[in-house]
């Protein structure tokens, strides 16, 4: 799979959940007296939406990137993992509804409290791999329109297709 197939197969996976979570959503306003859904209920539909076309944005800046499909790929994966795992996280606390703000003290899950500790680890890598995987993908563009930029660094069976492919 190429990383713009699948960042397209993500943004159709997002915008499905995003569909089924504006469907909860107003089934929660339909049957709420002050015709509000769950903040996570709602944070959950809107993130599924905004993480739906990043991902198209994603797949179209890897399709233009200079660096090779794997390099796109692997940075692509990490984007989507931490996407997908902050709206598993909206979805959690919209079904638990034990909280409107994950991230105030004491840390809920349920009944549980997740240490502060495990909070922190867990936003600072999503930083991290959120903000390095977007840079990879998106300094490729530098190199994608100048002949002797990162181009050159592609594999040569690539080189190959495109100088076959300009004879013709």
């Amino acid at each position: 799979m190429t990383a713009p197939s699948f960042c397209l197969a993500s943004a159709g996976a997002f915008f499905l959940v995003g569909l089924a979570t504006g469907t909860w959503k107003y089934a929660c306003i339909a049957t709420s007296r002050d015709a509000r859904a769950p903040s996570y209920v709602d944070t959950a539909h809107r993130a599924s939406l905004m993480y739906a076309f990043a991902c198209g944005l994603l797949g179209q800046l890897a399709a233009h990137s200079a660096w090779r499909d794997a390099v796109n790929l692997a940075a692509s994966v990490v984007l989507v993992v931490f996407f997908a795992a902050s709206v598993l996280g909206y979805v959690v606390h919209g079904v638990l509804r034990d909280t409107d703000n994950q991230l105030a003290h004491p840390h809920r899950l349920g009944a549980r409290t997740i240490p502060r500790s495990a909070m922190l680890v867990f936003m600072v890598s999503l930083v991290v791999a959120e903000l390095g995987s977007f840079v990879v993908i998106f300094t490729g563009l530098w190199g994608a329109n100048t002949p002797s930029g990162v181009q050159a660094a592609r594999s040569s069976s690539d080189c190959g297709a495109r100088a076959a492919a300009a004879k013709l």
